[in-house]
């Protein structure tokens, strides 16, 4: 029975560690190796839509640090008392309440879940290519692509982000990520 128990608390705690983030963010190989299915939900997005592994995976790694439940910060009354939260965005990818509606409606994959990694990876895919098709931004431009997905794609069309040197910074920032991921995938085995 004792041997049962032990086997039983390994097993759980084993389970426990590996639904956490990756433990080096900065490294495509490594996140890959830890997270064993994520190279085909993200190569199934790729061949869906068209938007390359490490374009999807620095918005990502932005947006969430791929935690699965990231939520926006809490909004306070009198900075005291919680008064909810800054916006709906949920999940690896951050999505909006209305915006994982719309591609939850437009692709008919009603049961998808922000939390879930698959998903989240179809979902960027689909999004960046409406911002191909609706904005002209390539789907390998990593620096535009997360503009338009931060901003969406109304706030993109009309420069909201020309006057936020933080967005620039943080899609600076996506971009440099973006072209490291890629470098690093051509020697992941």
């Amino acid at each position: 029975m004792r041997f049962f128990v032990l086997l039983l608390v390994l097993i759980l705690g084993s389970c426990v560690g590996s639904s956490g983030p990756p433990k080096n963010q900065t490294d495509a190989c490594s996140i890959l190796d830890q997270k064993r299915g994520w190279l085909k939900d993200l190569q199934r997005s790729e061949s869906a839509w068209g938007v390359p592994v490490h374009v999807q995976m620095a918005t990502i790694w932005r947006e969430s640090n791929y935690q699965r439940r990231a939520k926006t910060s809490k909004k306070y009354f009198l900075w005291v008392i919680p008064n909810g939260r800054v916006s709906s965005a949920y999940g690896y990818g951050q999505a909006l309440d209305g915006t994982w509606d719309w591609y939850r409606d437009e692709t008919g994959n009603h049961r998808a879940k922000r939390t879930d990694f698959g998903d989240t990876a179809d979902f960027i895919g689909w999004y960046m290519n409406v911002s191909n098709r609706r904005l002209g931004i390539e789907k390998n431009d990593a620096f535009n692509q997360y503009l338009a997905y931060h901003e969406g794609h109304t706030g993109y069309s009309r420069g909201s982000y020309a006057s936020k040197a933080w967005l620039k910074g943080a899609a600076n920032e996506v971009q440099a990520m973006a072209s490291r991921y890629e470098s690093q995938l051509q020697y992941c085995t």
